[in-house]
């Protein structure tokens, strides 16, 4: 009895330990404009006026794109307590293919702008993110060319 008992206790170890293991469903491949990226400098040109703003000094604005969804923070380093306090955030989906970086903008404090569609031509070189496109709301009266140059941020694990 004892050997039978050992003899199917080795049988049911071995089968565990050779069950064949199905390969996980391919994960497709990550793409080059997901991750965190923090916006050094953003430029507006609308009727024939060139603005430019040093996102540097005074505030701070990142974006955060995942696989399918992209989100914008941006606010004073004043913590709100100088005249130039600002706070702004928006996200939605994305559709990105080879250079073309089109944003759904879903959610906007400033509910106006929500429901329009923002193309750009994404170029990334290193850790540099380019993204240059007009936006359009004819409701609104814009109608600009926006410029923006971002810096990939390092994981902080």
């Amino acid at each position: 009895m004892k050997s039978k008992i050992f003899f199917l206790s080795i049988s049911v170890i071995f089968l565990s330990c050779n069950s064949s293991v199905e390969a996980p469903e391919t994960i497709s491949a990550k793409k080059p404009i997901e991750g965190t990226w923090k916006l050094l400098t953003g430029t507006l040109i609308e009727k024939g006026d060139t603005v430019v703003t040093d996102y540097t000094k005074g505030k701070s604005f990142i974006k955060i794109i995942n696989d399918d969804h992209f989100a914008f923070l941006t606010h004073d380093l004043g913590k709100g307590k100088n005249a130039d306090s600002m706070f702004s955030c928006g996200g939605g989906g994305y559709e990105f293919h080879d250079s073309s970086y089109t944003e759904h903008l879903e959610y906007c404090n400033d509910r106006q702008w929500e429901g329009n569609d923002f193309s750009f031509t994404a170029t990334i070189h290193d850790d540099t993110l380019i993204q240059k496109g007009i936006e359009k709301i004819d409701s609104l009266g814009v109608n600009r060319l926006n410029i923006e140059k971002y810096i990939r941020l390092k994981d902080q694990k």
